[in-house]
């Protein structure tokens, strides 16, 4: 069956009942909008729209990876705010040969990667499309807390970074490598869960809201590169930010996959982006938890250093 078969009201009939609503959904699908409850009274708010072949690709990715993808960097950046994710609203458009298969594995990848973090998918639209194309909004709660900007980073804080860095970078260099009819021999080995990674990243949730608490500076979610993204933070803290390479802890899928295609691991760890780890700046004298690993500190100046990698550039534009 294909989703024009359905019909646009069949196809959201479809997809609202492989949709449990969550505690915070006070209205769910069904009318013209959702309503959430607010008891912080503030809304934390975030949106991507992810394009096939830009963004995915259905040859590379089953459905229920693009879901899982889609949820986790929209719920990714309400946690880097300190936030909770309460729930998400998505817009659709797909081509009417779509399988409905294919369709009904990214609900449900949607679906478990909300379950994460106790959110829901409470909305949406969709429409006919050439390409898959999602337009994914989250929303998240404060809790009472303050909002953990880019700005707050001040000389004599460290930085540090929580969840992984440079496996999804690692995993589509072998797929770009044309090493997809390989991926599923690699299972279960360093190679496969780096592929793994470029499809399904797993933020470190919990961290966000953690990192709120024990007074982080600075935080933003990795989307596009440790560097670039800690440009970001630099930039609109008026700090510069140095990091030791000595410091990372380059992970086995990575090192394998370096091996395999004959890169440098660390250039994959720096600029790799789609992890969605977590990075923050936090006071000297912060007792941090396991969780959070020191990188790095802020200094007076400007920008980004890494000691002797100087040639190391760039991170994911969305116009390049």
């Amino acid at each position: 069956m294909r989703v024009g078969d359905l019909g646009e009201f069949g196809a959201v009939g479809r997809i609202s009942g492989r949709l449990p609503q969550g505690a915070a959904v006070l209205l769910g699908p069904g009318d013209d909008a959702a309503m959430i409850d607010a008891p912080d009274g503030r809304v934390v708010v975030s949106t991507d729209l992810l394009i096939e072949g830009r963004h995915f690709r259905r040859d590379w990715s089953s459905g229920y990876d693009v879901g899982r993808k889609a949820a986790a960097q929209n719920l990714a950046d309400v946690a880097a705010m300190g936030a909770v994710p309460t729930c998400l609203v998505v817009g659709l458009g797909m081509p009417a040969d779509l399988p409905v298969t294919w369709l009904d594995a990214l609900t449900d990848g949607f679906r478990d990667e909300c379950a994460e973090v106790g959110a829901s998918v409470a909305g949406g639209d969709v429409t006919g499309c050439d390409l898959v194309v999602l337009g994914v909004t989250a929303l998240g709660d404060l809790g009472g807390g303050a909002p953990v900007t880019r700005s707050g980073a001040r000389p004599g804080q460290v930085v540090a970074v929580a969840g992984r860095l440079g496996h999804a970078a690692a995993g589509l260099a072998l797929l770009q490598a044309g090493r997809q009819e390989d991926a599923a021999a690699w299972e279960g080995t360093a190679l496969g869960e780096a592929v793994a990674a470029h499809r399904r990243p797993r933020p470190p949730y919990p961290c966000g809201p953690e990192a709120a608490r024990l007074g982080a500076g600075a935080m933003l979610d990795v989307s596009d590169g440790l560097l670039q993204d800690l440009g970001h933070v630099a930039k609109a803290s008026g700090v510069r930010i140095e990091l030791d390479p000595a410091a990372f802890a380059v992970g086995e899928p990575v090192a394998a996959a370096a091996k395999e295609l004959g890169a440098d691991p660390l250039d994959w760890v720096l600029t790799g982006g789609e992890d969605h780890a977590l990075a923050a700046t936090f006071p000297p004298d912060v007792v941090l938890p396991p969780s959070w690993q020191v990188v790095g500190r802020v200094v007076a100046g400007e920008g980004v250093y890494v000691p002797g990698r100087s040639s190391v550039r760039g991170g994911w534009d969305h116009f390049k």
